[in-house]
């Protein structure tokens, strides 16, 4: 009886307005306002405080939010499961993640293995892309550093040494690499409090008592990468995100060790999930092959420190 106006309350909350929702849900706007209107009359509640066309949530609506969106997906694995049952050929797969350099290897082996899923990526920090699947609008988040906790299960992929980048004019430019005591009192852009990046960097600077000076603090990659481009500041990146530039120079830090770490995660409630666990499977096939690639003589292991650190 009430679904189609939790559906358009979820749409508005999601979406952060009326119009958005109508979009989202292909409907017109005034079916979307009216079947809101409908549920907060017939019980009597505010559901969204209304100030011109930004709307924002009562803590009702919070609540009921919170509801809908297990619901929703709840829906969706029930037609994951008629899906599977008809041959697994259509559905959604939504993911969070820090980056596409993290994601693309996944996501193509996925896409070519199930073309008729649609795949929907979101990218954020790492504090985003986990509350992303606290709030059900994820199915899998792809991380760069992950702490375990009960209700995730989480499954390594790979790992990346943080490395340095000045601009060509910068006096070490004509080097390969730097110490980190190097870095005591330069001039530094950092990414955005949330970053993996940027947490990884400031633990081995407190680890090596090196004190450097933060002139930038700059919420995207690409943002850093500019500002180094001009001068103002020395960088640091995982070194496959880092993308060759007349500009820039890259030099490794010899004498700390500096990861960030992929990682993928999901609700462990949701694990079962079909269209998760599918997804999953083609990441364990992914790291199988690798691991059979990296088993020759001579040949070390990327995933090695993550079997080292599962043992008891």
């Amino acid at each position: 009886m009430y679904h189609t106006q939790l559906r358009s309350f979820n749409a508005v909350a999601v979406e952060g307005g009326f119009t958005a929702a109508a979009k989202a849900l292909m409907i017109g706007q005034p079916t979307v306002t009216s079947q809101v209107k409908d549920l907060e009359n017939f019980f009597g509640i505010e559901l969204f405080h209304r100030r011109g066309r930004t709307v924002h949530l009562t803590s009702v609506g919070s609540s009921l939010f919170a509801v809908t969106q297990r619901l929703f997906v709840l829906e969706e694995e029930a037609i994951d499961l008629l899906n599977a049952a008809s041959g697994f050929h259509t559905g959604n797969l939504n993911v969070g993640a820090v980056g596409p350099y993290h994601a693309t290897e996944m996501l193509a082996a996925f896409n070519e293995r199930y073309p008729g899923i649609k795949i929907s990526v979101t990218i954020g920090n790492s504090q985003e892309v986990l509350q992303g699947l606290l709030d059900f609008r994820s199915d899998i988040a792809i991380l760069a550093r992950f702490s375990e906790a009960p209700r995730f299960h989480s499954t390594p992929y790979n790992r990346h040494p943080v490395v340095a980048f000045v601009n060509t004019d910068h006096p070490w430019a004509d080097r390969t690499s730097i110490r980190i005591e190097d870095l005591e009192g330069q001039k530094m852009i950092l990414r955005e409090v949330g970053s993996t990046t940027r947490l990884a960097f400031e633990e081995a600077l407190e680890k090596a008592a090196v004190t450097i000076d933060p002139v930038m603090e700059i919420g995207s990659r690409e943002a850093v990468w500019l500002a180094v481009a001009q001068g103002i500041g020395i960088g640091v990146v995982s070194d496959f995100e880092f993308i060759p530039h007349p500009k820039l120079r890259i030099l490794k830090i010899s004498n700390a060790e500096i990861y960030t770490y992929a990682q993928v995660v999901c609700l462990k409630e949701r694990r079962e999930s079909r269209v998760i666990r599918a997804f999953l499977e083609v990441v364990e096939e992914i790291l199988t092959e690798r691991r059979e690639r990296n088993s020759g003589p001579g040949i070390v292991n990327v995933l090695a420190p993550f079997a080292a650190d599962d043992e008891p």
